[in-house]
């Protein structure tokens, strides 16, 4: 085999393997993305659990960068504080190392499995959810397939001198292995195809275990990397958590490869082969940070919000509104709608904005943080009326029946967000200052049921706002598929809530107003985001009478 057709197959090996990721990430994202945002979200109570959960999130997900930017949103929602994010990123680091030491032994069994298992669901699946644990089989099938693929590319290398010659270079200079791996990982973005890779080298015996221990560690860098790019242009919360969190796993992977350089430890200890060596030294990497990091999360977080803090002060400037309705753009009525759809996507995020704070306000009752969030309602008042006006002066031109029925959906969906906003403002905050008036406390089932409902329609609020712009047939579904979801959980919620009444609990009696009242308003505000998703259902005739019609694969 040619050096030109092996290095083509490793590619393509590598690109499988990548998208093989890519494809178990999404599956669990569309069929759970819910529950684990709502298992984040609960993490705020503690670094243990915090960890605990990014750890699992992170294996689920198989990466790490995706636990970082699910943290990164809740930080900019003020719902994850930065030490508890901290703890949360290195439990995901260690969750990804996970990954790698599972896929790493032999497997290969399970791939026919997965595919007829995982083919047959996806392709013959009657719920939402059994189609996609259909694709993550799938997915799992795919990896353990590109595994063995990029063995076989890999094979050839044994002969090859000019790959030796770079071994031996890169064994002098252990470096100039970490620049090139964490270079490798920030271009594939994924430090478990990475270091599977390396893991594979290794296995064909043409790479040495200290060298391929160089290249992980730099992986972990460049691991790091990609999350800071990812959420450069966010909030100053969401930065600070992916800034500590590359502090750690930059500074320990550095630290990490000083002592490989001076110390040269006895490899023998982490396994019988260069494989297991490089594995096993990534696994015990990230746990140790995790156990060196933890009791550190909080003086860390002390310096990263002095540093960022000051940063931000400096680039902060003062907000200023820029509209999206160019009424020059009036005569051209596709130019005209999607200037509307851009301005109600600003509306949609002013309600996120409102709804996120809603169960801390609920704890804390903070009077200024309340009066903030009442203010937004009045930006959201002049958006929708904007809106409004230039639909219906847009109307009033000669139009097609589609651009006319699309200002008209537009129109529609702007008054909903509106009233969502008035519910957040005059009944869930009200709720919140009668709380706090009163100094009332739920019972912790309780509050733990609100917390979830309220992390669930976040969820949907932030699903509804990506159909705006998709038009996704699929991700309509899934709302539509959320509201009977939510649907129920108020019923057993409220069934739960008046079984502790019955059973005298001091708290549940004390609060059961506001713990009915709140449920309703959070089912009210869901459907109220759930028709988002109508007007593309009903053109696909995937809605009959308001019910969603049996999915066809």
């Amino acid at each position: 085999m040619t050096v030109s057709l092996m290095l083509l197959h490793l590619a393509g090996a590598v690109t499988l393997l990548l998208f093989a990721v890519r494809m178990v990430r999404t599956g669990v994202e569309r069929a759970h993305g819910a529950g684990l945002r709502r298992a984040i979200g609960r993490a705020r109570t503690g670094a243990v659990k915090a960890a605990a959960s990014g750890t699992i999130a992170a294996v689920v997900l198989q990466s790490s960068t995706a636990v970082a930017v699910l943290g990164a949103g809740f930080a900019a929602s003020g719902l994850l504080g930065l030490p508890v994010g901290l703890s949360l990123m290195l439990g995901a680091d260690l969750g990804s190392a996970l990954v790698v030491r599972i896929l790493a032994y032999d497997i290969s069994w399970l791939m026919p499995i997965c595919l007829v298992v995982g083919g047959a669901l996806f392709l013959n699946g009657r719920s939402r959810e059994q189609r996609q644990s259909g694709r993550i089989l799938v997915g799992i099938a795919l990896i353990l397939l590109s595994l063995r693929l990029m063995g076989e590319a890999t094979a050839p290398l044994r002969e090859g001198a000019f790959f030796a010659l770079v071994v031996d270079y890169l064994s002098g200079d252990f470096l100039t292995a970490f620049l090139l791996g964490a270079l490798f990982t920030w271009a594939v973005h994924s430090s478990v195809g990475a270091i599977l890779l390396f893991m594979t080298l290794a296995a064909q015996n043409v790479l040495p275990a200290d060298l391929g221990i160089a290249l992980a560690l730099g992986a972990n860098f460049g691991g790091g990397l990609i999350a800071l790019g990812l959420t450069r242009g966010g909030s100053v919360e969401a930065r600070r958590i992916v800034t500590g969190n590359m502090v750690f796993r930059g500074g320990g992977s550095l630290a990490a490869l000083f002592l490989l350089v001076t110390v040269a430890p006895p490899l023998d200890l982490l396994g019988a082969s260069p494989a297991a060596q490089i594995v096993n030294a990534h696994l015990l990497f990230n746990a140790s940070l995790l156990l060196i990091g933890l009791p550190l999360c909080l003086p860390m977080a002390r310096v990263i919000e002095g540093v960022i803090g000051l940063a931000a002060e400096k680039e902060e400037l003062p907000e200023t509104r820029i509209s999206a309705l160019d009424r020059s753009a009036l005569k051209v009525p596709h130019l005209a709608i999607a200037g509307a759809t851009r301005e109600l996507l600003g509306m949609g995020e002013t309600v996120q904005r409102m709804l996120a704070p809603v169960m801390e306000l609920y704890e804390s009752g903070s009077a200024p943080l309340i009066a903030r969030t009442r203010a937004l309602d009045d930006e959201l008042d002049r958006a929708q009326a904007e809106i409004k006006a230039y639909l219906t002066e847009l109307a009033r031109s000669r139009l097609e029946p589609a651009d006319a029925q699309r200002c008209f959906e537009l129109t529609g969906h702007a008054i909903s967000l509106e009233h969502v906003g008035d519910i957040i403002v005059k009944d869930l905050l009200a709720l919140a200052e009668k709380r706090r008036d009163r100094r009332l406390a739920f019972s912790e089932d309780g509050w733990r049921e609100l917390t979830d409902l309220h992390q669930r329609v976040l969820s949907n609020l932030k699903l509804a706002l990506n159909l705006l712009v998709s038009g996704d047939r699929e991700t309509a579904r899934q709302l539509v598929e959320e509201k009977d979801r939510l649907r129920q959980l108020e019923r057993d919620s409220s069934a739960r809530h008046l079984k502790r009444l019955r059973e005298g609990s001091i708290n549940a009696i004390e609060t059961s107003e506001i713990h009915l009242e709140t449920i309703r308003h959070y089912k009210q505000i869901n459907s109220l985001i759930a028709t988002i998703a109508y007007p593309i259902l009903s053109q696909s005739g995937d809605l009959l009478e308001s019910r969603l019609a049996v999915a066809e694969g």
